[in-house]
């Protein structure tokens, strides 16, 4: 399997006009077995609990150790202010950039109940449009 995402994200590097977001699972078995190589950045997803956040941190770290020049967090499913203020808090003491938020929106876990594409299940959704933002923001800066 990594053989195969390593050759799909080579190809993929050399058509700069195109961009390819790979979605991994959550481990860093992915980075040690050289899928980073092609990359020009590394997005963590994070929720606002210590467990997450420091695994993200931790992800982050691997990532800029292997050389990624742009390593940021994605701060996902935020209920309110006091759950975005600990993700801040804890990118800023630990010198990470959030690159985007999601909020946590009932209508995701629906859609996946359901088997369609949140974009599809509620094409208005709050989540759904943060992550739209998230992607138009990557693609405009070319990954970085």
């Amino acid at each position: 399997m990594h053989a195969t995402v390593r050759s799909v994200i080579e190809v993929a590097s050399e058509a700069t006009e195109d961009v390819c977001l790979l979605d991994t699972e959550a481990s860093p078995e992915h980075l040690s077995r050289g899928t980073a190589r092609y990359a020009d950045a590394m997005l963590t997803v994070v929720e606002p609990y210590y467990k997450s956040l420091e695994t993200g941190r931790r992800m982050a770290a691997l990532g800029k150790d292997l050389g990624l020049d742009h390593v940021a967090l994605v701060a996902n499913k935020i209920r309110d202010e006091h759950e975005l203020a600990a993700v801040r808090d804890f990118a800023a003491s630990h010198e990470l950039e959030i690159a985007g938020v999601v909020p946590y929106d009932d209508r995701l876990p629906e859609a996946e109940r359901r088997q369609v594409a949140p974009l599809d299940f509620a094409p208005d959704a709050p989540g759904v449009a943060a992550i739209a933002e998230l992607g138009e923001g990557i693609a405009a800066d070319g990954g970085r």
